[in-house]
């Protein structure tokens, strides 16, 4: 005889916090991959196909700030004016805003196995938070002064 499985509606399980941040973790690593996507389409449309190896190439996929990436590539063929689009900026900005928060819970996942004690582990969390909330600070401010 083959035992039955049982299922729970969502009205009846409750949708928590952590029910709430398991399913952003999920999509903050989908949010992650598109833009990186994004971003990697744009370097090739943009002219990277030929001119760039692979480490260059994934420097413009992951940030498309174009004083960085001049400075530490040799390619001056391929315009800087094309990455300075508000277009650019903001898959920037929301890719560091999805990386640091999506990273922020797996510390505070870390923090919430290993830690055991209540003060350290209260003082852990709102340093990471302050910390992530000032990574989001200045990788936004960089990207978009740049």
């Amino acid at each position: 005889m083959a035992a039955k499985h049982r299922t729970v509606s969502l009205t009846k399980r409750g949708f928590d916090f952590e029910t709430f941040m398991w399913t952003f973790t999920r999509l903050s690593a989908l949010v992650m991959y598109l833009c990186a996507f994004i971003g990697l389409i744009g370097a090739l449309i943009i002219g990277a196909r030929t001119q760039m190896n692979l480490a260059d190439l994934i420097r413009w996929t992951f940030m498309p700030n174009p004083n960085h990436v001049l400075l530490n590539t040799s390619n001056n063929i391929i315009n800087p004016d094309a990455w300075m689009t508000v277009f650019w900026k903001l898959t920037g900005s929301v890719f560091i805003l999805f990386a640091t928060s999506h990273g922020l819970h797996g510390l505070l996942s870390v923090v919430e196995d290993y830690i055991t004690r209540p003060w350290v582990r209260r003082t852990l969390r709102i340093l990471g938070v302050v910390l992530t909330l000032l990574m989001i600070g200045i990788g936004v401010y960089v990207l978009w002064t740049s």
